[in-house]
């Protein structure tokens, strides 16, 4: 399985962008790319098709190189085909007149929704692009001192134009774990919660930020217990994934706990349960469930139905793992 926006094509070129010539020759040449973000969303195809619009420089004449962020140089997708660089730019920083022409190019499609349909290279570009144009949005202020400050370095920066103050862009780490356990009928099962405002039956793994001054191991020991009082042990790291909605970095463990009574009453999880790899068998994924024939409907809706998220998420990932034993201890 492979892990939606990790699937970066782009070279950074973290050491050419600060050179100020070099960007300025990116920004000009005539294969490079922009990309357009609006209020989170991106420039995508009018038509069910959700393809991701990028744009020349000639049909964005009005923007100029302080207003860009520098992506990478090397993609290759159906959009981005020998791109030598592509840059992403605010779509509050376009004249007038430009916006105006991008509604008739395509149209806003917040990226969870648009995700089916992109490649996975697509997909990760337009998770960078939405994750730094979400920073420079919510910091446009010195955490030092308050003043404005200003972006710098290809975007990669900002600098207080007062105290001069440099910060960096900023990803949250959250923990999300698999938790498991070997109950005494010989049947493993795994930790699964739901919260209120979920679609009915809907239900994931546990998950939680890191606090400052604490390990990942910690986290995920702290946050379990929070959430449902069960103790764990033994986390194992298994994989990260990006995650800009808004700005996280989720990184996935298992983990065997140690007791199996279940208690929310602390924290705001909806329903918390135990579930077999047989009873995993009968999820499915997203939010719409298989067609139901047409004997089997008054069977069906009596029966509780369940699912688990979609498979941009690696909630979902680590739940199909475990279902299929490729992951955990039992």
């Amino acid at each position: 399985m492979s892990l939606t926006y990790a699937n970066m094509p782009l070279d950074r070129c973290s050491n050419q962008r600060k050179n100020k010539r070099w960007l300025v020759s990116e920004f000009n040449h005539q294969d490079t790319l922009f990309c357009i973000i609006n209020d989170g969303m991106g420039l995508f195809s009018h038509d069910d098709s959700f393809t991701p619009i990028y744009l020349s420089k000639s049909q964005l004449d009005s923007v100029s190189i302080d207003s860009c962020i520098y992506l990478g140089k090397g993609a290759e997708s159906e959009g981005t085909t020998s791109v030598r660089s592509l840059f992403t730019v605010n779509f509050e920083k376009l004249r007038f007149s430009a916006q105006e022409e991008l509604l008739n190019l395509g149209q806003w499609i917040n990226l969870r929704e648009a995700t089916p349909n992109l490649t996975v290279i697509d997909a990760s570009i337009q998770a960078l692009a939405k994750a730094l144009d979400y920073w420079h949005t919510t910091h446009q202020y010195c955490g030092k001192c308050g003043n404005l400050s200003k972006s710098v370095e290809a975007g990669h920066a900002r600098r207080c134009t007062e105290c001069r103050n440099m910060s960096f862009p900023r990803t949250d780490p959250a923990v999300i774990m698999l938790v498991e356990h070997m109950f005494p009928d010989g049947i493993a099962r795994c930790l699964l919660g739901r919260q209120a405002s979920w679609p009915k039956g809907m239900y994931s793994t546990l998950a939680g930020f890191v606090d400052p001054g604490e390990t990942l191991e910690e986290a995920v020991i702290r946050e379990v217990s929070e959430e449902t009082a069960v103790v764990v042990e033994n986390p194992q790291y298994i994989t990260s994934q990006p995650w800009p909605f808004p700005a996280s970095v989720m990184l996935g463990f298992t983990a065997v706990a140690t007791s199996t009574t279940i208690d929310i009453s602390k924290d705001d999880i909806d329903d918390c349960q135990w579930f077999s790899r047989e009873q995993l068998a009968g999820f499915y994924a997203g939010t719409q469930p298989p067609n139901k024939t047409e004997n089997n409907d008054e069977k069906n809706s009596e029966k509780q139905e369940y699912r688990i998220g979609s498979g941009d998420s690696i909630s979902s990932y680590l739940i199909t793992a475990w279902k299929n034993k490729e992951i955990g201890h039992y």
